[in-house]
C-alpha cells in the first residue's frame, strides 16, 4: 500500500468528511446573519459517492473518518452512512462533529452503527447567550443529548468551544469544572479568520493563555495528558478532576507541523489545507481509483507548510487566497 505523504512528508491518515452544507443554527462564527444559499440535493455527495470515496481513501492508508457538515444530523440516512463507513476494510475510527441538537434521537443508532467517538459544539452554558451565539439555538436539547451519549460509552466526548472576546470568554472557569464530574475532553478553540473580515476577527480574538491564567487564578493545578485520537489539540487534566480540557490554537501556537487531514466538502472537492482557497473537485473521479489518488496526490503536493492565517501582511502571499467558503462549507 502506497500512504500519502504531502511535500514536507506528513503522513496523512485522517479524511474530514462533510456530508451536507445545511444547518439549523447560524452559529456567529460560522455562518453569516442571513444564513446562506445551500446546496441542491444533486450538487451533495450521494450515500453510494461517500462510501466509495471512503473505500478509495482506505485502500491508500487513510484510518480515520471524522463526519461533518453544516449539521451532519439532518441527513436523514447519517446513520446508515456511519454503518457503511465503518464497515469499510481499513478503517478503525469513526466520529462525527454534531452541534448535537438531534443527539438524543440519534445517540443510540449511532453508537449501534459503530460511531466512537464525538464532537460536540457547544460555546456556553447559558441559555439567552447559546440563543444568541448560534441565532436561535436551544442548549436544553444539546444538553439532554450529551447527558443522552454520555451513558452510551463512546470512546470520547469532546465538547468544542469557540473562545470569543466579549461573548463567552468569561465562561472559561464554568467549562474547566464541568470537567471535574463529567469524563469529556473540553476543548477550546481559538476564533479563526474565516467568513469573517479581519477588523472583526482581530476585535474578537482571544488567545488561549486565557485558559491557563483562569486555572493559575483560580488554584487549578494541572498536567499535560495523552489523548487517543486525530486533533490537534494540546490536553491537560486538572487534578482530582474525571474529565480534562484541550487547547487548539490555529493563531497563537504550532497548529500545522504535523497535520495530517484532508478535507472532503459536501459537493465533492478535496481541501488540503483548511484556510485557502485552492481545492480540487475530485466527485468526478470517485469511481476510478487510480485518477482519484491522482487528484488527491495533486492536491497534497500543492499543500502549504502552514495556514498563515495570522499573517498581517496578506499581500506577501503569492498566488494563494483566503477560502471562499464560510466554516459550514468546509466541514471544519
Amino acid at each position: 500500500m502506497e500512504k500519502l505523504y504531502d511535500s514536507y512528508d506528513r503522513l496523512h491518515d485522517y479524511v474530514r468528511l462533510s456530508i451536507t452544507d445545511r444547518c439549523n443554527l447560524r452559529c456567529v462564527y460560522c455562518m453569516p446573519k442571513e444564513g446562506l444559499p445551500f446546496f441542491p440535493t444533486d450538487r451533495v455527495l450521494s450515500q453510494d459517492e461517500i462510501v466509495q470515496l471512503i473505500e478509495n481513501f482506505a485502500a491508500m492508508g487513510v484510518s480515520k473518518v471524522r463526519i461533518t457538515g453544516g449539521e451532519p444530523l439532518l441527513r436523514t440516512d447519517v446513520v446508515e452512512i456511519v454503518r457503511r463507513i465503518k464497515a469499510v476494510d481499513g478503517i478503525n475510527d469513526v466520529s462525527i462533529t454534531t452541534n448535537g441538537l438531534f443527539l438524543a434521537k440519534l445517540a443510540k443508532p449511532l453508537k449501534e452503527a459503530g460511531l466512537d467517538r464525538l464532537n460536540i459544539s457547544l460555546d456556553t452554558f447559558k441559555a439567552d447567550r447559546y440563543k444568541k451565539i448560534t441565532r436561535g439555538g436551544n442548549i436544553q436539547q444539546v444538553l439532554d443529548g450529551i447527558a443522552l451519549a454520555s451513558k452510551l460509552h463512546f470512546k470520547k466526548i469532546k465538547l468544542n468551544i469557540v473562545l470569543i472576546k466579549g461573548q463567552n470568554d468569561d465562561e472559561v472557569l464554568d467549562f474547566l469544572h464541568y470537567t471535574k464530574d463529567h469524563d469529556v475532553n473540553a476543548r477550546f478553540i481559538e476564533f479563526m479568520p474565516i467568513g469573517n473580515s479581519l477588523k472583526t476577527w482581530q476585535k474578537e480574538y482571544v488567545g488561549l493563555k486565557n485558559v491557563f491564567d483562569t486555572c493559575k487564578d483560580n488554584g487549578l493545578a494541572y498536567h499535560p495528558i495523552v489523548l487517543r485520537g486525530n486533533g490537534p489539540s494540546d490536553n491537560y487534566q486538572i487534578e482530582g478532576y474525571e474529565g480534562s480540557f484541550g487547547l487548539i490554537h490555529p493563531i497563537s501556537s504550532k497548529f500545522c507541523e504535523n497535520c495530517n487531514r484532508l478535507r472532503i466538502t459536501a459537493d465533492g472537492y478535496v481541501k488540503a489545507c483548511l484556510y485557502w482557497n485552492e481545492e480540487i473537485d475530485i466527485r468526478s473521479a470517485i469511481g476510478d481509483p487510480v485518477a482519484f489518488r491522482k487528484l488527491i496526490q495533486k492536491a497534497l503536493d500543492n499543500k502549504p507548510l502552514n495556514h498563515e492565517m495570522a499573517m498581517s501582511e496578506t499581500d506577501r502571499i503569492i498566488d494563494k487566497a483566503p477560502t471562499w467558503r464560510h466554516m459550514s462549507q468546509i466541514g471544519g
